[in-house]
């Protein structure tokens, strides 16, 4: 199983970072062991004195495939939840100053939360999501909302790595991230559905 990421998909998540919205998409990876399912909690690293949350919609691949043309990447996928791609921001900002990668500040273990999959039944574009901190909402996003759309990922990533059965795609965060501390409990919600909640710890 691969975990795919895309980085800056909503321009003002972007632009709250104060990055460059982008021109093509930003792919990078998680390995396995950042997977966190099931509702367990998040333990916060000792390595870290600024992990943030970053609320997504997760699709996952249900078809193997590669040189994928986004008209047909609609066949690819048919299941969605919506996770949370954390990162150690402290971390990354030193690691981007000195030009490194970004593995060791966001593919940490447990650093994928993966809530509860969902069948696929209408258009992506109606999809929102939200991000709930401590009973507030933090995070709304919108798949029309996103700079580069879920089919456009599919054909963009196929050209690199093939697709197989049971990879997973995090497709952006939208704006509103921020530090996650003990204590807090998050919860996400594909409309109505509540898809995961953990506790941090």
């Amino acid at each position: 199983m691969k975990i795919f990421c895309i980085g800056r998909n909503y321009a003002a998540h972007a632009k709250e970072l104060k990055n460059e919205v982008p021109t093509k998409p930003i792919v990078f990876m998680k390995p396995p062991t950042a997977i966190l399912n099931g509702n367990k909690p998040f333990y916060l690293p000792d390595f870290s004195d600024n992990v943030h949350y970053e609320g997504e919609i997760v699709v996952k691949i249900c078809k193997n495939g590669k040189h994928i043309q986004s008209k047909f990447a609609r066949n690819y996928y048919d299941l969605i939840t919506v996770g949370m791609d954390l990162t150690a921001r402290d971390l990354q900002a030193e690691l981007k100053a000195k030009g490194h990668p970004w593995e060791i500040a966001k593919g940490f273990d447990g650093s994928a939360v993966v809530g509860e999959f969902f069948p696929i039944k209408d258009t992506l574009d109606m999809h929102s999501f939200t991000i709930v901190k401590n009973g507030e909402l933090v995070q709304l996003g919108k798949c029309k909302d996103m700079i580069f759309s879920i089919d456009v990922l599919i054909e963009y990533i196929s050209q690199f790595f093939k697709l197989q059965i049971g990879d997973l795609i995090f497709t952006g965060t939208p704006a509103g991230v921020g530090k996650m501390n003990i204590g807090d409990v998050f919860e996400g919600f594909i409309e109505e559905k509540k898809c995961f909640k953990t506790e941090i710890k």
